[in-house]
């Protein structure tokens, strides 16, 4: 990834990235009080290679004037068919609200897209509104199943590689009571 969004570099992170990337999301969270959690939620950020690199995801990092501003990831998971969990979408303050947010959803929505996944999970926190907001209205679905601590909320969102074109809500609530009662069956 190399792209540019009003002056803004989004590119793939490189090893030298690792302390400026955890630093990034450790002041993020703190504005929230929530605590960086290297041996925990956060062990993804420390071990980029094992946790995006290796496993088919990617992990962006995003400038502004030389200095590392925001971050941007996704991995495969095993939760759904074809799916990926997109992490670590973080800005500093200074940099929300200027669309932002939004391209960097769009632009991963594409590159997952790309490499054939048909789903994607984002989980996230109630009192991070700005989130919230984003991924209700970028056609994310409340769902049930959180799996990190420190959220309560979770989304999926399903696309059709081939096509781009996106599954309507009943198609989406089929899958889900389907899903559910394949779970229960088992």
């Amino acid at each position: 990834m190399k792209d540019y969004y009003q002056g803004f570099l989004i590119r793939d992170w490189q090893e030298s990235d690792r302390t400026s990337a955890a630093k990034l999301i450790n002041t993020v969270l703190s504005e929230y009080a929530l605590g960086w959690e290297p041996h925990g939620a956060d062990q993804d950020v420390v071990e980029v290679e094992t946790y995006y690199l290796a496993t088919g995801g990617e992990f962006w990092v995003i400038e502004y004037q030389n200095n590392l501003v925001g971050t941007a990831a996704y991995y495969p998971i095993r939760r759904g068919k074809k799916a990926v969990e997109i992490r670590k979408m973080y800005l500093l303050p200074s940099v929300r609200g200027l669309g932002l947010g939004k391209y960097l959803l769009q632009q991963l929505e594409r590159a997952i897209a790309s490499r054939g996944f048909e789903q994607i999970w984002i989980e996230t926190a109630s009192f991070l509104t700005q989130a919230v907001q984003l991924y209700e209205n970028n056609g994310y679905i409340p769902t049930t199943g959180v799996e990190t601590q420190r959220c309560d909320r979770i989304y999926v969102k399903f696309i059709v590689p081939q096509s781009g074109s996106q599954r309507t809500y009943e198609q989406v609530t089929e899958y889900l009571t389907t899903e559910d009662t394949e779970n229960t069956e088992k």
